[in-house]
């Protein structure tokens, strides 16, 4: 099986990052605030309970999630299945499914379209399409594979214009 990482763009890393450490100052100011209360002298208990832990299960889910995006986003291919990872969000495809793997010169994109008419979008570094791509035609030789280039773009506009 081989894996290929997620790539984020520097902006989507640092804002993971800023998330992270707000849920870590989130956690600390929600155990300052439960250390200096008196939940003891309110009037009904339940209410500051179900607060208190609605403060703390939320930064917990949000840290969980982040950390998840950074350790577990990842495209691996085996002989019959393609995985996607994206954090906890997971996918499975079918090797046989996969009709063609176009990559997009325009725009860079390097794409999967399936037999059933639809497509996602691969988001590795780019030094590695060669790789991601081999790797799945040597899983299913049927696998179609093509190039649009800049050049067939404008050739078809002009072609369309006449």
């Amino acid at each position: 099986m081989k894996v290929f990482k997620y790539k984020f763009s520097k902006l989507t890393i640092s804002l993971i990052y800023t998330g992270i450490a707000l849920c870590f100052i989130g956690l600390g100011i929600n155990i300052y605030s439960i250390a200096t209360a008196n939940i003891r002298e309110d009037a009904n208990i339940v209410y500051p309970i179900i607060q208190y832990s609605l403060l703390f299960l939320i930064p917990i889910l949000l840290l969980v999630l982040l950390v998840s995006l950074l350790l577990s986003s990842y495209y691996s291919i085996d002989n019959k299945t393609l995985k996607t990872s994206f954090g906890i969000i997971k996918s499975k495809y079918d090797i046989n499914e996969i009709a063609t793997v176009m990559l997009d010169r325009a725009t860079n994109k390097l794409s999967v379209f399936l037999k059933n008419n639809t497509f996602f979008v691969i988001v590795v570094k780019e030094e590695w399409y060669e790789e991601f791509i081999d790797t799945l035609c040597k899983a299913n030789p049927s696998i179609e594979y093509s190039i649009k280039s800049k050049e067939n773009d404008e050739n078809e506009k002009n072609d369309k214009q006449h």
